[in-house]
C-alpha cells in the first residue's frame, strides 16, 4: 500500500513537472511532434497485457519523452515497463529502447493523472512511425482515444511483458484506438515551435482513409494535420493533432448528447493543448457541431473568445477557421453560422480576438449547394474531407503565416 501510495505521488508530481507548457523561442528544444487527446474508455480491461501504440512523428530529433495518461481510467494504472523505437511495419519494432519515469522502469498512473517519462536518446526523423510498448500490471480500463484511423496492437490477456520483443509475433490483437499514449515529444534545438489543430472529428481526420473505389490507406496518415505537417518540415515545424470527434467549442448545446460532456474546447484546452511543450500556434477549426446540436451564435462566439483570449495569454498564435458546410444545417444554424463567418473575417482577425483567418470553408463548400461539400471532396456524408479534400485543406494553409 505504502509502495503504490508513494508512486501514486510520484506520477501526479512528475505530471505536473514535465507538462508545464513552453513557449516556443524561449530557448528550450522540446516540442510535441505527435498528439491525440484522449476522449473516453477503452470497450474492454487490459489485463496483464502488452500494448504497442504506433504514433507518427511529424519531425524528429536527438531525443524522445512520451505523455502517457490515465483521464478516463477507472482506477491506478500500472506500468510495469515500457519502450519506445521505430516501427519496422506492423507490431514489429526496430531496436526498442526502454523508458523510464523518475529513473524508475515503471509507474502507477492514478486515475484521472498522467506522466511524462524521462528523456531517452533516439535518433528520429519527420513524417516516421514510432512505437510505443508497455506492459500493464493487473487489471485496468485504460483512457483512449478512439479514432486511431489506423491498427494498434496488444498481446493476449495474461501475456504478460512484451515491450522488449523487436517482434510484433505476440501482439495477436489489433484495436482501432491508441490507448494511454497521448503525445510524444522530440529534443531538436533547431526547431521552432509546434502547431496544433484544435477542433472536432474535421480535425481528428474523419474521411481522411477514404481515398476512392478500391482504395484503402488504414494507417496511411492521409489527415489535413498530416499532410500540412509535411508541409511545415523545411520550416522547423511540428504538428500535434488535438481532435476529438463529436465535440463542441461551446461547453454546452441543446442537441450535445451525453458522450461528448465535458469535452468542449474550454474544458480541454488545458490538457491537450496548453499542457503541449513549444507551442507557437494554434488552427481553431471548431463549430460544426455547435451548430448541429442546435447552439446559438452568441453561445458559439462567447467560447470563441473565451478559448483565444487564453491561448494568447499564454503567447501562442490563433488562427481561426470559419464554420464548413453540413447538409443538416436548418434555418436557425445558417443564421448563426452567417454571423460567426463575419466574426471570424472581421479584419481578418476576428475583429482583433485572432491572430488571422484560414478559410477552409472556401476550400470544401460546393458553390451550388453551400451548405454541402464540393464533390470532388465529399466523403460521402456531406460533412467530413476524403483524402483529396484533406490535402486541398493541408495546402490551403499559409506556411509562412505559420512560421512568421
Amino acid at each position: 500500500m505504502r509502495r503504490i501510495a508513494l508512486l501514486t505521488a510520484f506520477s501526479v508530481a512528475a505530471a505536473v513537472v514535465a507538462s508545464a507548457p513552453g513557449a516556443a523561442g524561449t530557448g528550450h528544444a522540446w516540442f510535441t511532434s505527435w498528439a491525440q487527446s484522449q476522449d473516453g474508455r477503452a470497450d474492454a480491461p487490459v489485463s496483464g497485457q502488452s500494448l504497442r501504440m504506433i504514433t507518427h512523428l511529424s519531425e524528429g530529433g536527438d531525443a524522445v519523452r512520451v505523455r502517457l495518461q490515465n483521464t478516463f481510467g477507472t482506477g491506478p494504472l500500472t506500468i510495469g515497463h515500457a519502450t519506445a523505437g521505430p516501427s519496422a511495419g506492423g507490431a514489429a519494432v526496430t531496436a526498442p529502447r526502454p523508458l523510464t519515469f523518475g529513473g524508475r522502469p515503471g509507474v502507477t498512473i492514478p486515475a484521472g493523472g498522467e506522466v511524462w517519462s524521462d528523456e531517452t536518446r533516439l535518433v528520429t526523423r519527420p513524417d516516421t512511425n514510432l512505437a510505443v510498448s508497455m506492459s500493464v500490471e493487473g487489471t485496468a480500463v485504460v483512457g483512449r482515444h478512439g479514432a486511431a484511423l489506423r491498427d494498434n496492437y496488444l498481446t493476449a490477456v495474461g501475456a504478460g511483458d512484451h515491450t522488449a520483443d523487436a517482434s510484433g509475433a505476440a501482439f495477436t490483437s489489433t484495436v482501432g484506438s491508441t490507448y494511454v499514449v497521448s503525445a510524444v515529444d522530440v529534443h531538436n534545438v533547431s526547431l521552432k515551435g509546434t502547431v496544433v489543430p484544435f477542433g472536432s472529428s474535421v480535425v481528428d481526420g474523419i474521411g481522411s482513409t477514404n481515398c476512392g473505389p478500391g482504395c484503402t490507406q488504414l494507417g496511411a496518415d492521409k489527415r489535413w494535420t498530416d499532410d500540412l505537417a509535411r508541409r511545415l518540415v523545411p520550416a522547423s515545424l511540428a504538428v500535434a493533432n488535438a481532435g476529438v470527434s463529436g465535440t463542441t467549442s461551446a461547453p454546452s448545446c441543446p442537441g450535445m448528447p451525453p458522450s461528448v460532456a465535458g469535452l468542449d474546447a474550454g474544458s480541454r484546452l488545458d490538457r491537450d493543448v496548453l499542457a503541449l511543450h513549444g507551442v507557437k500556434s494554434v488552427i481553431y477549426y471548431y463549430g460544426t457541431n455547435d451548430l448541429a446540436y442546435g447552439c446559438d451564435a452568441e453561445t458559439i462566439l462567447a467560447s470563441y473568445r473565451s478559448v483565444f483570449q487564453r491561448l494568447r495569454a499564454a503567447g501562442i498564435a490563433v488562427y481561426v477557421t470559419p464554420s464548413t458546410p453540413r447538409p443538416g444545417y436548418n434555418d436557425q444554424a445558417n443564421l448563426a453560422r452567417h454571423e460567426i463567418g463575419l466574426f471570424v473575417s472581421r479584419w481578418s482577425s476576428c475583429g482583433g480576438t485572432c491572430s488571422g483567418v484560414v478559410d477552409f470553408d472556401m476550400v470544401l463548400k460546393d458553390p451550388l449547394k453551400p451548405n454541402s461539400i464540393l464533390p470532388a471532396y465529399d466523403n460521402g456524408d456531406g460533412i467530413h474531407a476524403n483524402a483529396a479534400g484533406q490535402q486541398a485543406l493541408a495546402d490551403f494553409v499559409s506556411v509562412p503565416m505559420l512560421a512568421r
